[in-house]
Parts: C-alpha cells; sequence; structure tokens
C-alpha cells in the first residue's frame, strides 16, 4: 500500500499515513479552504487501510488549531476508524497552555469508540511566531 504524504502549508496540515513505517499522523494546522476535497484522499486512504490493518495502529494527531469543517472531518475519520478500534490508538497531543485542544480531544475520545491518548505536550520556545519581546 502507498503511504499517503503531504507536506504542510499555511492552511493545511501535514499528514503521513504509512503502513509500511507504522506511521499515522496528522499535524500543525487545519484551516482548508475546503475541508471535504482536502481529507477525502485521507478518508479514501483509510478506507482502504481498515481491509487489512496493521495489528497495531497508532494515529497521532497534533494539530495547533483546526476549524469547524476541520473538525466536522476528522470526525468522519474517526468514525471510519472504529471499525479497528480493537487494534487502534489515537494520541491526541495538546500543549499545556490549550485548554481549548484539550477539550477537543476528550470530545472526541467521548464521541468515539476509540482509545484515546491526551498527551500533554510543552510549547516549543520559539514556536510562537506573534511574541512580543519587551526591551
Amino acid at each position: 500500500m502507498e503511504p499517503l504524504i503531504r507536506k504542510a502549508t499555511d492552511d493545511t496540515p501535514k499528514i503521513i499515513l504509512d503502513k509500511d513505517k507504522n506511521t499515522f499522523s496528522i499535524a500543525e494546522r487545519s484551516l482548508p479552504e475546503n475541508a471535504f476535497d482536502f481529507y477525502k484522499p485521507v478518508y479514501e486512504w483509510l478506507e482502504q487501510y481498515i481491509t487489512q490493518p496493521a495489528e497495531q495502529t497508532e494515529l497521532h494527531i497534533k494539530l495547533d488549531y483546526f476549524n469547524t469543517a476541520s473538525a466536522k472531518q476528522l470526525g468522519k475519520i474517526f468514525n471510519l476508524l472504529e471499525t479497528i478500534k480493537y487494534s487502534l490508538k489515537v494520541v491526541w497531543h495538546y500543549y499545556a497552555d490549550d485548554a481549548d485542544m484539550l477539550e477537543s480531544g476528550k470530545r472526541f475520545a467521548r464521541l468515539t469508540g476509540i482509545d484515546f491518548e491526551l498527551k500533554e505536550e510543552e510549547p516549543e520556545e520559539d514556536s510562537d511566531d506573534f511574541k512580543i519581546i519587551y526591551e
């Protein structure tokens, strides 16, 4: 099965779906102009994957931000993946100071029958593009 790899842009997340390397992740920002079209190849890849999944699948979600349209697509992805919930774990990464992202992870965990791990991360020191430096 060919991997699905997409580089991040300002508005779309980095996606790695690689069965051979057992690497599954969606990371950075998800604000695509058309979330349905953007996530369609992801959904289609996962539809094929669940027909012959690995013994254990660990999907890492490490989004800094996502919009409502992306949330809907993530929900569809999680609903699809419920068919392999016996061997699936979603690791929902969130920054310690991001209560909204933590709550989003909790909400998805409640709405699905999937094993969710909520993993707190410390923000990278230079990750904030909008830092104000006082002299």
